[in-house]
């Protein structure tokens, strides 16, 4: 009979058969307190190396729980390599963002200050948080890695060559130099020597302002696109714009 599963959680550990693991803190908190599970019963590990593992609970204290790990149900499997690049937006709306781009399968996250950023600092361990919860509900076998704030010229005049950025110009409708993404991202595809690494960014409420505009699309790397005749928000972009990359270059083909 297979061992039914009461929670998948994120760890740090190496995960082989036999290990055994202390868990404290957050985690074993919520395996005692919340979840109210005592020895006997089984959880999913990942730790975004060696895929997904099944584990038992040996013993559980205030707040603490031994485990030893058991079998390994499913391989590490391989994802696309996507930055996701954004102005921060309001608290809920950011926590909504952070969630939906981490479960669409994003590698990075980076929050970038724009002239309309209305937040100019952020906490990186809450977003890495909310990330983590996202993975582990959504089955994802990675962590996008989370990298602080970077002002916008700053983030350009460093970008790596063998990365393209999707920008996402919501003033870019009726321009055309700038196209809709799908047909941005095959046309990009075609590009011989082109680079299998791509960026998304999105701007702030009220978007990117003129001079901002100029100094992306005169970047090398950009890629100017539209996602629409709509104005969205950003969160609705974030989930449109990784949408529409998953499925003409990412793993949804």
């Amino acid at each position: 009979m297979a061992k039914k599963s009461k929670a998948r959680l994120y760890v740090e550990n190496d995960l082989k058969a036999g290990h055994e693991i202390l868990l404290v803190g957050n985690l074993g908190h919520y395996l005692v307190n919340v979840m109210r599970l005592s020895g006997g019963a089984y959880l999913t590990l990942f730790n975004g190396r060696d895929g997904d593992w099944l584990a038992e609970i040996i013993t559980t204290g205030k707040g603490k729980a031994q485990i030893i790990v058991r079998e390994n149900i499913a391989p590490q499997r391989p994802e696309p390599d996507l930055w996701y690049l954004f102005a921060p937006i309001k608290k809920a709306r950011l926590d909504y963002m952070v969630q939906k781009a981490t479960e669409l399968g994003v590698s990075l996250l980076r929050p970038v200050l724009t002239a309309r950023t209305n937040l100019d600092r952020l906490k990186e361990d809450k977003i890495r948080l909310n990330a983590i919860e996202a993975a582990e509900q959504c089955g994802r076998m990675t962590l996008p890695v989370v990298e602080g704030m970077i002002k916008l010229d700053v983030l350009l005049a460093d970008w790596p060559a063998d990365r393209l950025i999707l920008f996402c110009d919501e003033a870019g409708e009726n321009d055309p130099g700038v196209f809709p993404i799908g047909r941005a991202i095959n046309e990009a595809s075609a590009w011989q020597d082109h680079p299998k690494k791509w960026a998304i960014l999105i701007g702030p409420e009220g978007g990117f302002n003129d001079q901002e505009r100029r100094l992306i699309r005169q970047h090398a790397q950009v890629v100017p696109v539209t996602l629409g005749p709509r104005i969205l928000r950003a969160d609705t972009a974030a989930v449109a714009a990784i949408t529409l990359w998953q499925s003409f270059a990412g793993n949804w083909q």
